[in-house]
């Protein structure tokens, strides 16, 4: 197994080791409450020996629908939101082509998105794709009834059947939901649809590794036996390793801890490659959600260089002094591209053409950490061996496994969002909606 590497030296001046070590007791005993079950939110530790549990037969049928899907359709439409497409988007995103949109050779569908948002024009132009191509749907939903996915869906299934035929739509169609009951569960009964499960003690947020994410996944090409290996050999680190040098949830868990008490308030996670942006914004969810109530928790954001040092940069630099980066680096690149030399030199980069862009980001990332911890930014090095399904895969239970620790590390119950439901409420009311 190739590592993940948890990198703390440039942390070291702002969170000591004796504080490192302060804290371990903590962190310590927040995983064997998220082991026994014995916390707040233990109806939904699904997660946890996921890699371990999956359905054999369940994983046969479903790669088999995703070679029907890839079959019959140039297009496939994830609907969901949140967590019901959030994971499933940041594997595809950084396995596949930046240009793949592009370069379709018809032997996989290219996987596009709805219902994570209600902006009119988004639709418009999304029906007008669905008009020129062959198309199938996977609906995510545990209820059905979640406003966004429910209006996609409504008006996608429409247009599906009115240019298919009903009995056609219905195999163009997947659903993904509750065992036993919902809207979206009692439309795929009658309807017909395939129809996989959400487990019940499995939040959105935590079930990439469960048909939410596998099926698209799946679906687009990409091998979920080795994603499903990944995050098997990861789980086996983070509950057999116990002490935090060896097991890097943990140490991961403890670094932003610590430097929380200490007054950090903002926890960056930054991207070294543009194919992990979509990671970025499935970790914000799992952190946002986990830890952001009681008044407590870091606020997750995200940069990628050297992209965003020329507009975060600056801030980063120099700004107020409230945050922390965790760099997510990647040892060995998939493919490498040489900077050729120019005789004339008017753009002076010469010097750089006996060198590799994996070597040349390096460097900016390395100038980068430097900046910033004199700027007084603690800056925390996650490396990982390359982008694959298997590296995806640990890096999935990775950090699921650590905010799981670091929630109970904080004091509050990271398996649950009251606060997501205050913003419905009020739309509900706005828009008209019986007893609202």
């Amino acid at each position: 197994m190739e590592k993940i590497i948890v990198k703390t030296s440039h942390v070291l001046g702002f969170a000591n080791q004796a504080e490192i070590d302060a804290i371990a007791p903590d962190v310590m005993a927040a995983r064997e409450h998220l082991l026994r079950g014995d916390a707040a939110g233990s109806d939904f530790l699904g997660w946890v020996d996921l890699p371990e549990q999956l359905d054999g037969e369940m994983l046969s049928r479903l790669k088999a629908d995703a070679a029907r899907i890839a079959a019959k359709s140039s297009l496939l439409v994830v609907v969901g939101i949140g967590g019901s497409y959030l994971g499933a988007r940041m594997v595809i995103e950084a396995l596949q082509s930046e240009f793949a949109a592009f370069r379709r050779n018809g032997t996989h569908p290219y996987v596009v998105y709805a219902g994570h948002t209600l902006g009119e024009d988004y639709y418009a132009q999304l029906l007008d794709l669905l008009d020129n191509e062959d198309y199938s749907v996977c609906v995510i939903s545990k209820s059905g009834t979640t406003t966004e996915p429910a209006v996609a869906f409504r008006i996608i299934k429409a247009h599906l059947e009115k240019k298919y035929g009903r009995d056609e739509a219905s195999q163009r169609i997947v659903a993904i939901t509750d065992a036993r009951r919902g809207a979206l569960h009692d439309i795929a009964a009658q309807e017909g649809y395939p129809m996989y499960v959400i487990p019940d003690n499995v939040g959105g947020r935590f079930s990439v590794l469960t048909p939410v994410g596998l099926l698209p996944i799946a679906a687009a090409g990409f091998d979920i036996d080795r994603l499903i290996q990944g995050a098997h050999d990861m789980r086996r680190v983070c509950l057999d390793k116990n002490s935090l040098a060896e097991n890097p949830a943990l140490m991961y868990a403890a670094v932003r801890n610590v430097l929380y008490r200490k007054g950090t308030k903002v926890e960056m996670l930054v991207g070294c490659q543009l194919n992990l942006r979509y990671l970025a914004e499935w970790w914000k969810q799992l952190y946002g959600e986990s830890e952001g109530k009681d008044g407590r928790g870091l606020l997750p954001h995200s940069i990628t260089i050297t992209t965003d040092l020329h507009s975060m940069g600056q801030y980063v630099q120099q700004g107020e002094r409230l945050m922390m980066e965790t760099m997510l680096r990647v040892a060995k690149p998939a493919q490498h591209v040489p900077v050729p030399t120019d005789e004339r030199n008017l753009d002076g980069i010469n010097y750089l053409t006996s060198k590799s862009l994996t070597e040349i980001n390096d460097c900016a990332a390395d100038g980068t950490i430097a900046a910033h911890v004199e700027g007084g930014v603690p800056v925390l090095q996650i490396e990982v061996p390359r982008i694959d399904e298997y590296t995806i895969g640990q890096l999935i239970y990775f950090f699921e496994f650590a905010c799981g620790v670091s929630g109970y590390t904080l004091g509050v119950n990271p398996f649950d969002q009251p606060g997501v439901e205050f913003y419905k409420k009020n739309m509900f009311h706005l828009l008209g909606k019986p007893g609202f």
